[in-house]
């Protein structure tokens, strides 16, 4: 990384890569490293995923930018940041379904195949086909792409 900033502020949805995507990419050559993500999106998987990956701060592009300072001063302080309406959103989160299963899902989404989710994810195609089995048995629906259709409208993705 050429540049080492304090806080390094990223948004959810860029151009050619998605901001969790980023992150993960950052986190291999500077575990250290203090994100703040950016969203227009605020779906409480979106935020587990982000959180497992070691995002510290998380809030709505809409925010006041006064607000977005105070975050990012929160941050360098070693402090973590969660916006509450994003937060309050996750605890009460009924999604049946486990973050792999999400995952695949998530790719689902994208359009890939069971070869390219697998390859993407690193899991062997029988292990993709069973997430997806149990996704929808879980969401009762009849393939894949309704599975992902639907747990994107319950804001599960």
């Amino acid at each position: 990384m050429k540049y080492t900033p304090d806080v390094l502020v990223i948004d959810l949805e860029m151009p050619g890569v998605d901001g969790l995507s980023a992150v993960e990419i950052i986190r291999r050559s500077r575990p250290e490293q203090v994100i703040l993500m950016l969203t227009r999106h605020a779906r409480p998987g979106v935020l587990r995923r982000a959180l497992k990956l070691g995002v510290r701060g998380f809030v709505s592009k809409s925010a006041h930018p006064t607000l977005i300072a105070e975050v990012i001063e929160a941050l360098h302080a070693g402090k973590r940041w969660i916006d509450p309406d994003i937060s309050a959103l996750a605890v009460v989160d009924d999604s049946p379904l486990t973050d792999r299963e999400l995952d695949v899902l998530r790719e689902t989404l994208e359009g890939l195949s069971v070869s390219e989710i697998a390859a993407r994810l690193h899991l062997v195609e029988g292990t993709v086909r069973n997430y997806l089995s149990n996704a929808m048995q879980k969401t009762q629906t009849n393939n894949r792409r309704e599975a992902a259709r639907y747990a994107r409208a319950r804001e599960w993705l």
